[in-house]
């Protein structure tokens, strides 16, 4: 009997898919720079299941690779040397909502869209949120501590899980704090749980703490003369308005926006800009600070949203910009320092790819507010992609470098995976990888 034959003996329920079309699907992620090559897909239904299968690739010396929507773009959910992909996206229901905590409790396969829906059947929401909220699921937000675009207002997914149930690498079931608010009974092994990336455990339950929805927001998008201007107008906006978003993109980033449908927003074309979403609650003040980085020169054009449809095309030259360069095979690289570093981070990393990337498109978007940058340099159609990547790793080796002295991350929000495991050492002492490494070997 093989190993398989034996997984099948044990858990008869249990959906397995070995089919080339399920290998590939299942065993890559957004990266697309591996081939797939997993020995099979699981498909659990229950805790029970996701147990049996962790107990049997123990026994078996499986590696396993647990997947959720396969939205990442860091290679944590590549499976290319015959591991076993565990896929809960059949563990995708609310199991209950506690009105009194204000605690909804779904499996780690739920959609962050489908979140959402839940929330605000409520009258409350679930305030992380970013592009692929339709794909994406709950227990991949919570392996990369995931940001988005309203970390300004709300933080990370950490700030938001009350609680986790998850099976160890050893088949042992964990309910981690319970939905507790106060809780100083030792480590709080949840937060260790949440950005592990699924190499302590499988995530197959999540306690999420919902708030209140906010008020009417506003959406503006404003037009930048330079790069410098960014950080001084995100300071001027912040001390005027109550900002729950703040994004920037370059005229690169909308240029493949609009050639992928959306609407150019304005007559000219400028080399910055910024989409930034505020409380509605005083119209004027908007107005006035708008006027006040016009006349300081800090921006040249600028709209506010008139309806919600407006609102939602404006978001969507930020939010497409992924999408759009799709087609391109860009190399990502998603990092952060900290919001008072990033003038000169910004600065100095635009001297640094406009040296070692003369002959590639560079497109750079982020999250200026909470300090992370998103770098996508696209592959020439000509170049071979093996090449296009090595060369795109030693200039990431040196971005790394001057993370480094910035005392900044090459990881803010996709997590490190295998695409940026050479690089962990510019973010993380040798005695931080030492103690992880013994933290997983608990686990």
């Amino acid at each position: 009997m093989t190993p398989m034959d034996e997984l099948a003996r044990r858990l008869p329920e249990l959906a397995l898919r070995t089919s080339a079309s399920d290998l590939e699907h299942y065993g890559r992620d957004w990266t697309r720079r591996w081939t797939p090559s997993p020995l099979a897909i699981a498909l659990p239904s229950s805790t029970q299941e996701v147990q049996g299968i962790v107990r049997w690739a123990n026994e078996h010396r499986v590696a396993l690779v647990p997947s959720g929507g396969r939205t990442g773009l860091s290679g944590g959910a590549v499976a290319a040397n015959g591991e076993l992909v565990v896929s809960l996206e059949k563990m995708n229901r609310a199991l209950g909502f506690d009105p009194v905590d204000r605690i909804l409790t779904v499996q780690a396969g739920m959609a962050l869209e489908a979140v959402h829906a839940a929330a605000q059947a409520q009258g409350l929401i679930y305030p992380v949120d970013f592009a692929a909220r339709g794909s994406c699921s709950i227990g991949g937000n919570i392996a990369t501590n995931a940001g988005g675009i309203r970390v300004v207002r709300y933080g990370n997914t950490r700030e938001w899980i009350a609680g986790l149930t998850v099976v160890t690498g050893t088949g042992e079931v964990l309910e981690l704090n319970r939905g507790l608010v106060k809780n100083s009974s030792g480590y709080d092994l949840r937060q260790l749980l949440i950005g592990a990336e699924g190499t302590l455990g499988i995530v197959v339950e999540a306690q999420l703490r919902l708030t209140d929805p906010p008020p009417a927001s506003q959406v503006m998008l404003l037009a930048l003369p330079s790069f410098e201007a960014l950080m001084q107008v995100f300071a001027q906006l912040r001390a005027r308005l109550t900002i729950s978003a703040f994004e920037f993109f370059t005229d690169r980033a909308l240029h493949h926006v609009a050639a992928h449908g959306a609407q150019r927003p304005f007559a000219e074309d400028y080399p910055y800009y910024v989409v930034t979403e505020f409380d509605g609650d005083s119209p004027d003040a908007a107005l006035e600070a708008f006027g006040t980085l016009l006349e300081a020169e800090l921006v040249v054009d600028g709209v506010i949203a008139q309806s919600q449809a407006q609102a939602a095309a404006l978001w969507h030259l930020r939010e497409g910009i992924t999408e759009a360069l799709a087609r391109h095979l860009p190399y990502k690289n998603d990092v952060s320092v900290r919001i008072g570093a990033m003038p000169r981070f910004l600065a100095e990393t635009q001297v640094l790819l406009g040296r070692e990337y003369p002959h590639f498109e560079v497109v750079w978007f982020g999250h200026i507010g909470d300090g992370n940058l998103h770098i996508n340099v696209l592959k020439p159609e000509a170049m071979e992609n093996a090449d296009f990547v090595h060369e795109c790793g030693r200039v990431t080796a040196l971005l790394a470098q001057s993370l480094q002295n910035h005392g900044g991350s090459i990881s803010a929000e996709h997590g490190i995976g295998l695409v940026k495991k050479p690089y962990l050492s510019s973010t993380r002492s040798a005695g931080e990888v030492a103690l992880m490494r013994g933290i997983r070997r608990a686990f």
